[in-house]
């Protein structure tokens, strides 16, 4: 109960990042998160997976929602087990908050047990589709980063399917997490650029 009294309180106080400007949250979170990259990007690559429950998924329908993806390659080991680990903490603090409806974790793993449920509604974990391999779709949302780093990462794709930023490897702050996530929550979704336009309808 107190971390939860805590957590409120650090959404709701001062200098939250949640008061920056949207055209600030990216710069505000980079100087205090060494494990943050801003990337916005408007049009992140394809991602079509399997559910737990076997049907077909896409990140298309989750527009409306914030997205926190994330990848657990077969082999990944130690460095994966311990971003989710993290990853259950951001959670935990997101789902005791209003902003618990208008985020959406996905998990993607080798391998799902079909008919695995979930812990919690708001939380999806699924496999690549079409034999894809999870590694190479990891690899290819890694492409998104600039940075010469091989461990695991958490993308964070905005209302709108823009693609905000990165979260590399699994030492980054839990609550600077929370609080970016809730500057997204409060930012609204950024309008579509006239190329972002016509290049969505001959996609």
């Amino acid at each position: 109960m107190r971390s939860a009294l805590f957590l409120v309180a650090l959404l709701l106080s001062g200098p939250a990042l949640a008061d920056h400007p949207e055209d600030k949250l990216d710069e505000a979170m980079a100087e205090k998160e060494a494990a943050f990259e801003a990337t916005d990007v408007r049009r992140p690559p394809k991602l079509e997976l399997v559910d737990g429950a076997g049907g077909p998924f896409s990140l298309d329908s989750l527009v409306d929602q914030i997205v926190v993806l994330s990848f657990v390659p077969e082999g990944c080991g130690a460095p994966c087990a311990a971003q989710q680990a993290l990853l259950a903490r951001v959670r935990g603090a997101v789902n005791i908050t209003p902003m618990r409806d208008m985020v959406t974790f996905i998990v993607v793993a080798e391998a799902v047990a079909r008919g695995e449920k979930a812990g919690a509604s708001n939380v999806i974990t699924a496999d690549a589709s079409d034999g894809a391999v999870v590694a190479a779709l990891a690899a290819r949302f890694g492409q998104l980063s600039s940075r010469e780093e091989s461990g695991p990462q958490v993308h964070l794709i905005d209302r709108g399917r823009r693609h905000a930023g990165i979260f590399h490897g699994a030492k980054f702050g839990y609550l600077n997490m929370v609080l970016y996530i809730n500057g997204l929550t409060n930012a609204p979704p950024r309008e579509a650029r006239l190329l972002d336009r016509v290049l969505e309808l001959i996609r």
